[in-house]
């Protein structure tokens, strides 16, 4: 029987690529999106449209309510998303996210009897994000093998993240060679409700990069005059 893995997925360009890569490896791949009180509900959209192509099965979506906190501009309306570049780690930095998805992955993979956890993080066309970083991925994996049944009895458990030092032009590449439809995913920041990309935050920006780079057209939908 396949081994039994748990896939973050978001709706992005990202996470479309890691599920793609997961399931090319032969994992029987169990999807999870979180709506964490974002400012849109497109990415989740996006991201049963591409669990369902990809695996033919829903994500298991959580609602954790990280607007109760604040502090980004991906969770409080009051703070702009930034349209520029700027310096340090920027205001759509969502205090712990991935450690908090991460966390509830790893209890999905608990019940599941998984050992395999897929995210999508990126330390090098990412936008400063300290939870983005391969420190924090292996700091994570030693976390889960201590806090966790299967860890403490023997069955490590293991945090993929295959595109970790990959370019975002690269993840394009791979996605292509893997049948991922990008033309599926939202990536923007302030995405309309219909999925529409702004085409200036830093996630757009990031994005566009990644198509020119790898020498493929930008199927990206954008608000009128944004592209």
């Amino acid at each position: 029987m396949p081994r039994k893995a748990v896939v973050l997925v978001s709706g992005g360009l990202d996470s479309a690529t890691v599920l793609a890569i997961a399931t090319e490896a032969g994992f029987d791949c169990h999807p999870v999106c979180f709506e964490y009180g974002q400012r849109h509900r497109a990415e989740v959209d996006s991201a049963r449209r591409v669990c369902l192509r990809r695996t033919g099965r829903e994500p298991r979506i959580v609602a954790v309510d990280l607007s109760a906190f604040g502090g980004s501009a991906l969770t409080d309306t009051g703070i702009e998303v930034p349209e520029t570049s700027t310096e340090g780690i920027p205001v759509t930095y969502v205090p712990a996210r991935n450690t908090v998805f991460l966390s509830l992955a790893l209890a999905y993979a608990e019940v599941l009897d998984s050992r395999d956890i897929f995210i999508g993080v990126n330390a090098v066309d990412y936008s400063g994000y300290p939870d983005c970083r391969p420190e924090f991925i292996n700091a994570f994996q030693a976390l889960a093998n201590v806090a966790t049944r299967a860890g403490v009895e023997g069955r490590s458990m293991i945090i993929h993240a295959p595109l970790l030092d990959w370019s975002k032009g690269r993840i394009i590449e791979e996605g292509m060679r893997l049948g991922v439809d990008y033309a599926e995913t939202v990536s923007c920041y302030q995405a309309t409700d219909a999925g529409l990309a702004c085409g200036r935050c830093d996630s757009c920006r990031l994005r566009a990069q990644g198509f020119r780079e790898a020498g493929v057209p930008d199927p990206t939908r954008y608000v009128v005059g944004r592209g």
